[in-house]
C-alpha cells in the first residue's frame, strides 16, 4: 500500500469523526453553554449546510490548483475550523468553526479519490478508494466513541482539539507523501449544468435529501435520547455510538456488493429497512434492549442506502458526472441538515426526545414513494426506446449505456463523497 494511502485515509478519519462525533456530544454542548437540545442540534444543521456550499465551491476552486495543493488548502481549513470549535467563547464562533470545517468535507473525498486511484494499477484503482474511504467508516465505530470518551473524561472541547490534532497528521501526511499531480481537465460547465435537466437527476437529488437525511433525525439527538429516555448512564453513550457505528459499516459493505446487480431493488429494501428501524425506534425507545438493536439497525439500513443513491446519480448523469456527484454530496448533507432542523423543532414542541425518529420515518416513506415513481417512469422509458429500435439498435443502446457507466464511475467517484 502507498504510503499516500495513509495520509488520505488519516484525513478521511478526522472528517468522518468531526462530522459524527457531535451525535455524542450534544448534551455536553448544551451544557457548556447553557443552551437547549435543540438549539444544539444546529451544530449538526450548519455543519451539513456548510458542506451544501462548501462541496460545489471548493471543487470549482480546485481546479485551478494541482491536486496536492488542493487537498493541503482543504486539510488547513478542517484544522482551523476544529480549533475554532475547541476555543469558542460563545455558542455562535462554536457554529462558525463547525461551517469552516465542513468546507474541506466534499472536496477532500472527491479529489482524495482522484489521487488514489492515480497511485496504483488501474486494475487496483477500486481497492486504493474503498482504503481511503475506510477512514470515514472506521471513524463511526473508532473514532466517535474515543471523541465520546475523551468528553466524558476532559470535556467536549478535548474532542475537537483532537481533531484538529488528526488534520495536522493529515496535512503532513499529504504534503509528505502524496506526489505533485495536476488536475485533469473537466467537463465543459454547460455540459455538466445541462444534466440537471434530466428528470432522472433530479429525482435521484430528492431520494438522497429524504432517504438520507432520515438518518440524521435520530442520530443527531441519540445521546440525549439514550440517556434521558432509554435510562442509559452517559457512559454508556461510547459503546452505544459504536453499536450505531458498526450497523452503518455491516450495511454499507453488503449493500455495495449488491448495488451493482440489483441497484432499485436494494434501494427499495433499505428505504423499507430504515423507514421500519426508525419506527421501532420511535415506539420502543423506552426499552434498553430494543434501542440497542434498532439504533444499529438504523446504521445498518441507514447507509446501505448510499451505494445505490450514489451509483444512480451517476448512472443518470454519465455524460458529465462531476458536478452532479458533487451535487449528491450536497444533497446528503442537505437531507441532514433538514432532518436535524425538523428533530429540533418537534422536540421543542414537546413531543420528546424520541419524536425526531417520526420526522425520520416521514421523510424515508417520502424518498420510497419517489423511488417508486422514478423507477416506474425509467421502466416504461426503456420499454418506449425498445419499441421503437430494431434488435440490433436495442443490443447497441445497452452497451452504450453500460460504457457510460462504466466512464461515469471512473470520474465521477473522485468527486462523490458518502458522508
Amino acid at each position: 500500500m502507498p504510503l499516500a494511502l495513509l495520509a488520505l485515509t488519516i484525513g478521511a478519519f478526522g472528517i468522518g469523526m468531526t462530522e459524527f462525533a457531535v451525535m455524542g456530544l450534544l448534551p455536553d454542548v448544551a451544557a457548556g453553554f447553557g443552551v437547549s437540545i435543540p438549539l444544539a442540534g444546529y451544530a449538526t444543521t450548519v455543519y451539513a449546510l456548510g458542506v451544501v456550499v462548501g462541496a460545489p465551491l471548493m471543487t470549482v476552486l480546485g481546479t485551478r490548483m494541482t491536486r496536492k495543493q488542493m487537498l493541503m488548502l482543504l486539510m488547513g481549513l478542517f484544522v482551523v475550523g476544529n480549533l475554532i470549535t475547541a476555543v469558542a467563547p460563545v455558542y455562535a464562533v462554536m457554529l462558525a468553526g463547525r461551517i469552516v470545517s465542513s468546507f474541506a468535507h466534499g472536496a477532500f473525498f472527491g479529489i482524495g479519490a482522484l489521487v488514489a486511484a492515480d497511485l496504483v494499477a488501474p486494475h487496483k484503482r477500486a481497492g486504493a478508494i474503498s482504503m481511503m474511504f475506510a477512514g470515514l467508516t472506521v471513524a463511526n465505530v473508532v473514532g466517535v466513541p474515543v471523541g465520546t470518551l475523551l468528553a466524558q473524561q476532559i470535556n467536549w472541547r478535548a474532542t475537537f482539539a483532537a481533531i484538529a490534532v488528526l488534520g495536522v497528521l493529515g496535512f503532513l501526511g499529504v504534503a509528505k507523501l502524496v506526489p505533485a499531480q495536476p488536475i485533469k481537465a473537466a467537463s465543459p460547465i454547460g455540459r455538466e449544468i445541462a444534466v440537471f435537466r434530466n428528470p432522472q437527476v433530479g429525482l435521484a437529488l430528492l431520494m438522497t435529501v429524504l432517504g438520507f437525511g432520515g438518518v440524521f433525525a435520530a442520530v443527531t439527538y441519540l445521546a440525549s435520547t439514550m440517556t434521558e429516555v432509554t435510562g442509559f448512564a452517559a457512559s454508556s453513550v461510547i459503546w452505544i455510538t459504536a453499536v450505531f457505528g458498526l450497523g452503518m459499516v455491516a450495511g454499507n459493505l453488503v449493500s455495495g456488493r449488491f448495488t451493482d446487480r440489483h441497484m432499485m431493488p436494494m434501494l427499495y429494501v433499505s428505504l423499507i429497512g430504515l423507514a421500519l428501524s426508525l419506527a421501532a425506534f420511535g415506539l420502543f425507545a423506552h426499552n434498553k434492549a430494543a434501542a440497542i438493536v434498532t439504533i444499529a439497525l438504523v446504521g445498518a439500513f441507514g447507509f446501505a442506502t448510499v451505494p445505490p443513491l450514489q451509483k444512480r446519480i451517476m448512472d443518470h448523469a454519465a455524460a458529465a458526472p462531476t458536478l452532479a456527484s458533487v451535487g449528491n454530496i450536497a444533497a446528503f448533507n442537505f437531507g441532514n441538515a433538514l432532518a436535524a432542523w425538523l428533530g429540533g423543532i418537534v422536540i421543542s414542541a414537546g413531543l420528546g426526545l424520541a419524536a425526531p425518529n417520526w420526522v425520520g420515518v416521514t421523510m424515508t416513506v417520502l424518498a420510497l414513494g419517489v423511488a417508486v415513481v422514478a423507477g416506474t417512469l425509467e421502466r416504461r422509458a426503456m420499454r418506449r426506446g425498445n419499441s421503437e429500435a430494431g434488435p440490433g439498435q436495442q443490443r447497441g443502446r445497452v452497451v452504450a449505456g453500460s460504457g457510460d457507466v462504466v466512464g461515469s464511475a471512473e470520474e465521477g467517484i473522485a468527486a462523490a463523497a458518502r458522508s
